[in-house]
């Protein structure tokens, strides 16, 4: 398994990606053309985050998206995993393990203090996954305004 950092041609397959993890994990029908936008303002500034491919077979199999938070409280970097994907087919193949694994030395070498995610407190499958892979559960929930 290759783990690389997403490229402009991996647009199209990263936004089929996202609008299969949305409708699967809540629900959601997002507009794949809003969608496609999103993805390719990420890939061309790496200042609004980082996608993460793994690749079996020369095919995307796995994705993982990042952003950068700024922590005036403790004066360093967060990237907070945004969303991550798996193709059915390639799941309990440690696909999203190796993906893990790239991000943590990624966030290592570039002095990135912490990753954290948020799960649904339903998703009891995800909230397992995480902390197999060391990532310990917070007190906080999210309350959100939209402008």
């Amino acid at each position: 398994m290759r783990i690389r950092a997403a490229e402009l041609r991996d647009d199209e397959v990263l936004t089929r990606a996202n609008v299969a993890m949305a409708y699967e994990t809540e629900g959601l029908t997002l507009d794949p053309t809003v969608t496609l936008a999103g993805v390719r303002a990420v890939l061309a500034d790496p200042g609004r985050g980082r996608y993460f491919v793994a690749e079996l077979d020369d095919r995307v199999v796995g994705q993982l998206m990042v952003t950068p938070e700024w922590s005036d409280w403790r004066a360093v970097w967060f990237w907070w995993i945004q969303s991550v994907w798996v193709a059915p087919e390639y799941r309990g193949r440690k696909v999203y393990r190796a993906l893990h694994d790239h991000l943590l030395a990624e966030a290592r070498r570039q002095g990135i203090f912490s990753l954290r995610l948020y799960v649904d407190r339903e998703n009891r499958r995800a909230q397992a996954v995480y902390e197999a892979l060391g990532m310990r559960h917070s007190h906080y929930d999210l309350f959100e305004r939209e402008t």
